[in-house]
């Protein structure tokens, strides 16, 4: 790993010196262990410690196939699937590698009793497979997390609607959080170069996620001029969301949990935010029943911040705790577009508040190769901004998921996997510069 390493650090390494290296037969990576999969059995959601499950091991390097490309991971980041695999919710994503691996004779690679998990990386392509034209050996690249075998006609519409639609490093093995990873070459995209390793691994899954559910046709449709309601705006999702919104000329209605957060939403230009704590919202008497009187409430505050105007979109993931609020608040003929359920799956919401005013409800599920590359894109023209907050080392991805899981970070938790140090890997200085200011946004409060 070292010689790769040195490889990358230098500044005249061809490409074909980086075919020519040789490729360690094992590396380091943060893994779950199928044995262990009932660890947590008994224990609430908040009980299980990411730090229990999750070890950093040497694993052995996977074989390399047609359309893909091994690459050395500078950095990558957690995001709330890993939360999900460490925890082994809502169900064991052993059961999601057993089933890719009746796929195919190539594909039971991923069927192990180990899995390599994570969704984001920035790094450095180090082989190709047969049938690969697109990249090269020595390309600085970030990968997004859509895994597709494009064997069916129904995803050649949009990717998502394949039916072997997986996101890779949760329904797949090799993941980001490696020296190494293992990607499809149609999941790579050119690294942003005013950006480091960590802060270019920061926005995937969440920027992409962000893109399709709220600016792309498939998704919201965003327009100018929309007032946009945001769950979470200061976290890994709304952070983007809220970017998205305000580059694009519609208003955010930003709703955040604590004054701190409320100071990011305003650091990235938000002007109408609602802080739910501090005006006491509780949208649930108890554990079965809403309490319509607070979406009313709610909804009254909303129409202070947009001229007496209801929600064109809400942009939805907290889900069971939210929902019914959100599907009240929304004008006639408006959007919710959900792409998670972080406080619980079984969403409840009064129904004739969505038929008879004809609202709707859209399903929204990462992005396909084009939303995640037009995301990316805005990322490298300085448009929408990295999110990251801290950093840990490989070693720690344990506590890092921990922090997501509890909640205590702001915006994305980096993870340092081949690089050694924050700071590196940039590559234009004066765009760097130009929005220092946003880039560090998060990590300054």
């Amino acid at each position: 790993m070292k010689e790769i390493l040195d490889a990358i650090q230098s500044s005249d390494t061809t490409s074909a010196d980086f075919a020519a290296l040789p490729l360690p037969e094992s590396y380091r990576a943060v893994t779950v262990h199928k044995d262990e999969a009932e660890m947590f059995a008994g224990l609430t959601t908040r009980e299980k410690d990411p730090r229990k499950s999750l070890h950093v091991d040497n694993v052995p390097l996977p074989e390399l196939g047609p359309g893909e490309a091994l690459v050395a991971v500078m950095a990558s980041s957690v995001n709330y699937n890993s939360v999900w695999t460490s925890i082994f919710e809502p169900v064991s994503t052993f059961s999601f590698l057993e089933r890719y691996g009746r796929l195919s004779e190539l594909t039971k690679r991923h069927d192990l009793p180990y899995h390599i998990i994570g969704s984001d990386l920035a790094g450095v392509v180090l082989r190709t497979g047969p049938g690969v034209n697109a990249w090269q050996p020595g390309d600085e690249v970030v990968a997004h997390c859509l895994s597709v075998e494009l064997e069916s006609s129904d995803g050649h519409n949009d990717t998502m609607l394949d039916p072997e639609q997986r996101i890779w490093g949760f329904e797949t093995n090799f993941g980001g959080l490696a020296e190494i990873a293992l990607v499809k070459s149609n999941q790579l995209m050119p690294k942003p170069d005013h950006l480091s390793w960590e802060e270019a691994a920061a926005p995937g899954l969440v920027n992409s996620t962000a893109y399709r559910q709220l600016v792309s046709r498939n998704g919201a449709g965003m327009k100018q001029g929309d007032n946009v309601l945001i769950w979470g705006a200061s976290g890994g999702l709304g952070s983007y969301a809220t970017q998205f919104a305000l580059a694009g000329g519609a208003n955010p209605i930003c709703v955040v949990s604590s004054e701190q957060k409320a100071d990011i939403c305003r650091a990235m230009g938000a002007e109408a935010i609602i802080d739910r704590s501090a005006e006491g919202y509780k949208f649930w008497k108890d554990e079965r029943t809403q309490d319509p009187k607070e979406w009313k409430r709610f909804g009254k505050r909303i129409r202070e911040f947009t001229g007496g105007e209801d929600i064109d979109i809400v942009f939805e993931h907290p889900g069971r705790e939210t929902f019914g609020a959100s599907v009240y608040v929304t004008r006639k003929g408006g959007t919710i577009t959900t792409c998670a359920s972080t406080s619980g799956y079984m969403h409840e919401y009064d129904n004739r508040y969505l038929w008879m005013s004809l609202k709707r409800i859209i399903g929204s599920h990462f992005a396909n190769y084009r939303e995640a590359w037009e995301a990316n894109r805005l990322i490298a023209k300085g448009k929408i901004h990295p999110t990251l907050s801290k950093t840990y080392s490989l070693e720690d991805t344990g506590q890092a998921a921990y922090d997501v899981h509890r909640n205590l970070h702001q915006g994305k938790v980096g993870v340092l996997c081949l690089a050694p140090e924050e700071g590196m890997g940039v590559k234009n200085q004066e765009m760097r510069d130009k929005h220092i200011d946003a880039i560090n946004r998060f990590r300054n409060v």
